[in-house]
């Protein structure tokens, strides 16, 4: 059946989980990121992630907000920088308004404007993906923000995929999902819906229960395939 329904994941995705890192480094008052940002946001984005497994997987859920501040800790101290509390904040501020990739406006405008349906489905708090999708100026491209919230479990849970057939009533092969996330896209694939990977870092597939249908390097190519 023909694409009609277009799902992204946010961060990594959409937003770029570096952006944080780096236009914090760039500030008068945190010169001391400066050489250390890279590796920050590396730590960070990881035991962000492994954090929403392990609550997953112990039944233990909290949400996105308090398990970014706790990967936001634990990279800090790695790194020798949980002396600042006022990094701290800023960094975790910062998550609110993160940059968008620069494909992303034209893809959601080009899209929505040939008619197919485009909506977040995130990991993150209706909050957080709220603020970031009006700080980069693409919400009025979405029909909706979904959040894992509403469900209580993180990605790649089958319960966080059904969240997309409840909100549109659209059958699961007329839906693309596209992920920048290769255990996402898979996790996708593997509940029935098209998958693209936004493959930026160009990492090997992940070894998984199934796999993404598409990969590609950028959004762009979204554009010719739907």
């Amino acid at each position: 059946m023909p694409i009609i329904t277009c799902i992204f994941d946010a961060y990594g995705t959409l937003f770029d989980v570096a952006a944080a890192a780096r236009n914090a480094a760039a500030e008068p008052d945190f010169t001391a990121l400066a050489d250390h940002w890279p590796a920050v946001a590396r730590d960070w984005r990881l035991k962000q992630l492994q954090y929403t497994w392990l609550r997953a997987t112990a039944d233990r859920h909290a949400n996105f907000e308090q398990v970014t501040a706790d990967g936001l800790d634990w990279a800090l101290e790695n790194n020798s920088l949980d002396g600042d509390p006022l990094l701290r904040e800023r960094l975790l501020a910062l998550y609110w308004e993160l940059d968008a990739y620069p494909e992303v406006p034209e893809v959601l405008a080009t899209l929505t404007e040939r008619g197919l349906t485009c909506a977040i489905l995130s990991n993150g708090t209706p909050d957080m993906i709220a603020a970031a999708a009006h700080s980069a100026g693409i919400d009025g491209f979405l029909a909706a923000q979904l959040s894992v919230e509403s469900v209580g479990v993180y990605k790649p849970h089958a319960r966080v995929y059904e969240l997309v057939e409840t909100q549109f009533g659209c059958a699961r092969d007329e839906v693309l999902f596209v992920s920048s996330n290769g255990w996402d896209a898979a996790g996708a694939a593997g509940f029935g819906f098209q998958t693209a990977w936004i493959n930026r870092a160009d990492e090997p597939q992940d070894r998984l229960y199934a796999a993404p249908h598409h990969t590609f390097a950028s959004l762009t190519p979204l554009l010719e395939l739907v």
